[in-house]
């Protein structure tokens, strides 16, 4: 039998799957809509601003954002 796409990604892990269920549970607060999820974190933001691990530097890195 295949598995469901949740089965896969929790894959039995009960921090994932929790993980999953608090994202779903957040997104579902925001209609499953991504800019009202992107002003929801952003917000959130705002609320307690850090500090927070900065975005590595890409030129630092060798790296690109592409």
């Amino acid at each position: 039998m295949a598995k469901t796409t949740d089965e896969f990604y929790d894959d039995g892990d009960e921090v994932i799957a929790e993980i999953r269920a608090v994202r779903h549970a957040i997104s579902e607060r925001c209609d499953h809509d991504p800019e009202k999820l992107v002003a929801y974190y952003m917000e959130l933001e705002r609320d307690d601003p850090g500090p927070y691990i900065p975005a590595p530097d890409l030129k630092a890195t060798g790296r690109s954002a592409a």
